[in-house]
């Protein structure tokens, strides 16, 4: 099996504390429901650089990558079907799935 990340890009921030923690409990769920699949369930990125070779900014980009988590699939098209069943799609974000190249 090789590893897939999953990156998360733009979405909506919850509007109450009760609604976070009902986005919290799905995606608890979710990793849960992954079981040996996790390698990392997930990492928000809080604070974003924009770096050219001539200039350093703060990321400004509503659709900025929010963050990534990292599964192990079988194949990208089983990576895919990891994505589509996360519950950040449920906020408007769109998620990228990439295979991983193994660095020695």
């Amino acid at each position: 099996m090789a590893n897939y990340m999953i990156a998360y890009y733009g979405g909506k921030q919850p509007s109450s504390q009760e609604e976070g923690m009902a986005q919290m409990g799905k995606w608890k769920a979710w990793v849960e429901g992954l079981g040996n699949k996790v390698v990392n369930p997930g990492t928000p990125l809080m604070e974003t650089k924009a770096i050219t070779s001539s200039d350093v900014q703060d990321e400004k980009d509503p659709n900025a990558m929010k963050g990534f988590a990292v599964v192990k699939a079988d194949s990208i098209e089983a990576a895919v079907e990891i994505a589509q069943s996360d519950p950040f799609l449920e906020n408007g974000g769109t998620i990228r799935v990439s295979k991983m190249m193994e660095m020695n």
